[in-house]
């Protein structure tokens, strides 16, 4: 069986966010598929069922749980579908929960996908142990239905911030018994800040659900970009995740709560697994 590896959110090798990408004519077992994605042990693979030449379905599987987006995975299977198996510029990725996601690729070979705003509202009465995930002075709180998400004052205390994994772990672990939450879901910590050379930065922590800090988080910026838009009175944002490997996002505000993403990726493997 064919899979591919592609780092995401970059032009160059050993940056951005590696995914795995298995191309599928019908879903494999569950069970088979997780075990895929624990092999592999990256931050997520993701497997992609044809329809049709212009529809495709995606699930995504971290190391350890099935995951209901995932933003870097989509633009590594996109980029693997326009490489080897399209000759189109334009598709749709249908996603349980989440609707069409319409896909397509410029002359350069930036793709842009088409995702919902995840929404981010303050967060005033928030639990005190995020006081302690990381090492540095939180300003704000927000949090939107993936993360909770903190402010900090510059873009050198985002770069340099050392988080607390355990502590993460346990806000993680206590989202999913929080009453005053309005689902009982596994919110994440993302820590962000303006900055000089882009529009914002920011890193991604999920030790929970098997990445202690993820190198770029595509579904995270469905609520990072419209957050800084709004402050910054912009529409075209552009952000650097600063994890170790890095990324750069190029968003859009779109109408009627959507939001584009861009991003480049580069092929870093191909290969037979038996299975």
């Amino acid at each position: 069986m064919k899979m591919y590896q592609v780092d995401a959110f970059t032009k160059e090798l050993f940056k951005g966010n590696p995914a795995a990408v298995l191309v599928l004519d019908e879903w494999l077992d569950e069970q088979l598929m997780q075990n895929i994605a624990a092999e592999n042990n990256l931050a997520e693979t993701a497997f992609v069922k044809r329809i049709d030449t212009e529809n495709y379905e995606i699930r995504w599987f971290t190391p350890k749980v099935e995951v209901d987006f995932c933003g870097h995975a989509t633009l590594a299977s996109a980029f693997v579908l326009f490489q080897f198996f399209t000759e189109l510029k334009e598709f749709i990725f249908h996603v349980k929960n989440l609707g069409q996601f319409i896909i397509r690729q410029d002359t350069d070979g930036k793709i842009t996908m088409n995702f919902p705003i995840r929404p981010v509202s303050t967060l005033e009465n928030y639990p005190a142990l995020l006081n302690e995930v990381i090492d540095r002075p939180i300003q704000d709180v927000y949090i939107n239905e993936q993360a909770y998400i903190l402010v900090l004052e510059s873009e050198q205390d985002v770069i340099e911030a050392i988080p607390n994994l355990e502590n993460i772990r346990k806000i993680q672990l206590d989202s999913l018994q929080n009453e005053a939450l309005d689902t009982k879901i596994c919110l994440d910590v993302t820590i962000t800040s303006l900055s000089q050379k882009y529009d914002y930065v920011s890193r991604y922590f999920a030790p929970l659900i098997g990445i202690d800090e993820d190198p770029v988080t595509g579904s995270m910026h469905t609520g990072l970009a419209p957050f800084w838009a709004e402050k910054l009175a912009k529409r075209q944002l552009v952000g650097y995740q600063a994890s170790e490997r890095g990324g750069e996002l190029y968003s859009e505000i779109l109408e009627n709560q959507r939001i584009e993403i861009s991003g480049y990726a580069k092929l870093f493997m191909q290969a037979e697994i038996e299975v």
